[in-house]
């Protein structure tokens, strides 16, 4: 993965780009990666993403991160999104941690399995839901997506900070920004 630093991928190019660019590579990277995703919950799990063709773009519950960076999901073995990966497998996840910061863009590649030493290790008893046989259904896949390319968006100093320089530069009309975005490289 290449960050080319040489523009912001925000709204707000007026400041020093070399501030608000940083990416992590490694532990840092992989933690930064685990924060968004696991406080986010939930994203919008993109499939067919062929050009030119509408996307298929569902909501889905992260169960796990791991520590290579690959996502983890549940998902029915006939599902129309086991469909398309079966033919397609590059997918797109998208997370939204709060309404101003914790922003997550995964691009990768999803591998289907049905381990179901590793369905125990992520079952819990609310995807009763949509699992109905329970961990042993025999419908349950495993969606594994392992990143190629992951980009953040966030704040530096938390939200409190970033509130108190978003209502300071709408005071003073003077651009405080406490952004910073970048790739994330394991």
């Amino acid at each position: 993965m290449e960050n080319t630093q040489n523009s912001r991928d925000s709204s707000n190019n007026t400041q020093p780009t070399e501030e608000h660019i940083k990416t992590l590579q490694g532990n840092e990277a992989l933690e930064k990666m685990k924060s968004l995703a696991t406080k986010a919950e939930n994203c919008f799990f993109c499939t067919n993403i062929k050009t030119g063709l509408p996307a298929s773009i569902r909501p889905m519950n992260v169960l796990q991160v791991d520590d290579e960076g690959s996502l983890w999901f549940m998902s029915m073995k006939d599902s129309k999104k086991n469909n398309e990966i079966s033919s397609d497998p590059f997918t797109h996840v998208l997370f939204q941690e709060n309404t101003n910061s914790g922003f997550l863009n995964v691009y990768g590649i999803t591998e289907i399995s049905t381990d179901q030493a590793k369905i125990d290790e992520l079952w819990k008893p609310l995807l009763k839901v949509w699992f109905q046989g329970g961990k042993d259904d025999p419908n349950i896949t495993l969606l594994k997506v392992v990143p190629t390319n992951v980009y953040y968006w966030d704040n530096k100093h938390g939200d409190v900070v970033a509130f108190a320089k978003m209502a300071a530069s709408v005071i003073t009309g003077k651009t405080m920004d406490d952004s910073i975005e970048g790739n994330l490289d394991f």
